[in-house]
């Protein structure tokens, strides 16, 4: 029955809700008395307290001695002040941090449960979603230690269980009235109050320096009360202060600003966050405006410390938060920006070549001229090649899936271009191509028999000497256009069986375009950044400059290694030869037309005059200095007598300018 009465008392404030928020306010009813008072009067002793002086009095103390709403009535052992229409015990008095410490004189010291006065702190109903206090905060002049923390008294019709910051305070519960202690700061606002509850009271103890955050979190209502009957801290009044120095007002003002700091920090909500790290240091100018008023050049000292500070907490804010963001936003901006780059320069290439060259498909259309990819024909370092069917006609068709085209479109354009623009019977025919986004694919003439080194390097041989020089005659007819057919030399830098193809009826087409370049016809060396192709097959120059200027000549060498395979039917390094003077095939075979061991060439006993040909033109070619070998167009008109008189220098010289060539393409 007590507790119901003591919890409907909760339930009835006080009707003036511009009562003072705390019991302190009447510490600012007299100023100049306090100025005027110190230090004129002698010192004096009350209760347990002694050595008091201003702004401290006694009663019957002269006019002059410390200030009226301080008075002090001594007993034998308690030093007492009157606040409002409260009695309070003075514990202490610190002249250092000018406060003092106080307790209710009505607080029950011995009751297990004692009931705080429900108009002893109440909240303003001006200041719905404030803090409780926080008329107060607005006030320095009432002497509020801002250290201290608070316990907040509230009624609830429904039990609350989902935060260990409400402690329930079963001795002033009843059947449908829950009552709990709140000592988080934060939460002791009218804005987080939940609709079945009510304020009832605050009673601020003890302060966040003495008292951490875990200790309250795990503190009992029984730990709590224990803070409460140790009481809490006052400050003086601020007229006080005016003696004081600015190195005082600025530890005063920053063990404020500090203690806002600590409790905004600890909320729930983003707003004390964000007052925590955006509002303490003007929470601090507040602070040092209200008690150094009179000094302009003071406080635009401070203004301007606490801006800096602003801008820097600021700054770090956009550095942690907004920069990271920004980088990450600009890094793929850029990335997409570089994508859109290459496909854009294809696209404007293709709508330039749209009615010039050859077909361009979707991908869809590709998917159904493969039937999905079903019929792969071989992979390539440029990406895999499927047969296909062309509507209407069913003509067949090569296309070839360009698989590194994430990189760049540069090797697609090359031979996009570059074939696009050719029409020679011995040049692979370009049908079309795709390109959608990073997809790209290129469409060539089906040529049924495949590649040339699937018929040379064979066991038995495939052709007769007329069909091989015929084919040789083919390929040399295709390079030569690529050289001198068309308005921009083509150099392509990648001869060799693998990239001759051959028709139905074995026409030799040169085909690969992937690492062609076009150059003008009069320019007779091209960059040494040009320097591509195959190992076996690249021209001395194409390794190091010293040999000589990179040109056409460098497609010849590689043209005259491709004829001495045409006509030995093996690879120009082969390993597996039994004798190591063996492995380099141009020298072998050079000696042996030196010696005219002809046996050791042809299975006949006499070597057939076409193959004796093809040896001498592919070893003509080979030459090291490139201004040593023909034209392609002088090698489709060149004599067998003219090539053999070009090859009448002595033998130590030819053969150790082969060597050294050996030498360069095994390194």
């Amino acid at each position: 029955m007590a507790n119901s009465c003591a919890a409907a008392a909760f339930l009835h404030p006080s009707a003036s809700y511009w009562q003072a928020l705390l019991v302190f306010i009447s510490v600012t009813a007299v100023r100049a008395a306090g100025a005027g008072g110190r230090g004129t009067c002698p010192p004096f002793s009350c209760g347990d307290l002694h050595n008091i002086s201003s702004p401290f009095r006694r009663p019957g103390d002269p006019p002059e001695c410390g200030v009226q709403a301080y008075e002090l009535s001594c007993s034998r052992s308690k030093a007492t002040i009157r606040i409002n229409t409260e009695t309070y015990f003075v514990t202490s008095i610190n002249y250092t941090d000018l406060s003092f410490g106080v307790v209710d004189a009505n607080l029950d010291m011995h009751s297990s449960c004692p009931l705080p006065r429900p108009d002893q702190f109440r909240y303003n109903d001006d200041y719905t979603g404030s803090y409780l206090e926080s008329g107060l905060h607005s006030h320095y002049d009432l002497g509020f230690d801002y250290s201290n923390n608070w316990a907040c008294f509230i009624n609830c019709s429904q039990s609350k269980t989902n935060s260990s910051w409400y402690k329930p305070v079963n001795c002033l519960s009843a059947n449908n009235s829950f009552v709990y202690v709140m000592v988080d700061y934060s939460d002791c606002t009218v804005s987080s109050l939940e609709p079945s509850c009510g304020y009832l009271a605050m009673i601020p103890f003890g302060n966040w320096r003495t008292i951490t955050d875990p200790d309250l979190e795990n503190a009992s209502y029984t730990d709590i009360i224990d803070y409460v009957r140790k009481g809490f801290s006052v400050q003086f009044p601020h007229d006080y202060y005016s003696g004081r120095n600015a190195s005082w007002i600025f530890k005063t003002c920053r063990n404020n600003s500090i203690s806002y700091f600590h409790e905004q920090l600890f909320g729930t909500s983003i707003l004390n966050w964000t007052r925590a790290f955006f509002w303490s240091e003007s929470h601090f100018a507040q602070c040092v405006y209200s008690y150094y008023t009179p000094n302009l050049m003071f406080q635009r000292v401070v203004i301007a410390i606490v801006s800096a500070v602003n801008v820097a907490k600021l700054y770090f804010v956009l550095c942690r938060l907004v920069l990271p963001a920004l980088v990450v936003f600009t890094f793929l901006a850029y990335k997409y920006w570089k994508t859109r780059i290459t496909i854009d320069a294809v696209e404007k290439f293709l709508q330039m070549q749209q009615m010039l060259g050859p077909m361009r498909f979707a991908y869809t259309d590709i998917t159904a001229i493969t039937s999905h990819f079903r019929d792969k024909l071989g992979q390539g370092g440029y990406g895999s090649v499927y047969k296909g069917v062309l509507l209407p006609g069913n003509v067949h068709v090569a296309i070839k899936m360009l698989g590194n085209s994430n990189c760049n479109g540069d090797e697609f354009i090359s031979e996009v271009s570059t074939i696009g623009r050719i029409h020679h019977i011995n040049v692979v025919r370009l049908v079309g191509f795709c390109a959608e986004e990073m997809r790209r694919a290129l469409v060539y003439e089906y040529m049924p028999h495949g590649s040339l080194d699937k018929y040379i390097f064979s066991a038995e041989r495939s052709f007769s000497w007329d069909k091989l020089n015929e084919i040789a005659l083919g390929i040399a007819r295709g390079i030569n256009y690529l050289h001198l057919g068309c308005d921009m030399q083509i150099l392509h830098f990648d001869i060799k069986p693998h990239n001759i193809l051959l028709d139905s009826n074995f026409v030799p087409k040169v085909a690969d375009f992937g690492l062609a370049k076009l150059y003008p016809r009069d320019k007779s060396f091209v960059p040494a950044s040009a320097m591509r192709g195959t190992i076996g097959y690249i021209a001395p120059e194409m390794v190091s400059r010293s040999f000589g200027a990179i040109s056409s000549k460098s497609d010849v060498y590689s043209f005259g290694m491709l004829l001495l395979e045409m006509a030995g039917g093996r690879r120009n390094a082969d390993q597996n030869v039994a004798n190591s003077s063996q492995a380099y095939y141009p020298a072998w075979v050079y000696d042996r037309l030196a010696a005219q061991e002809v046996s050791e060439i042809s299975v006949a006993s006499d070597m057939h005059e076409l193959e004796r040909k093809l040896c001498i033109v592919g070893l003509r070619c080979i030459q090291m200095k490139p201004q040593d070998r023909p034209t392609m167009s002088e090698i489709l008109t060149i004599s067998h007598r003219s090539l053999l008189k070009s090859l009448r220098k002595t033998s130590e010289e030819i053969f150790t300018c082969l060597c050294i060539c050996g030498l360069v393409l095994a390194v």
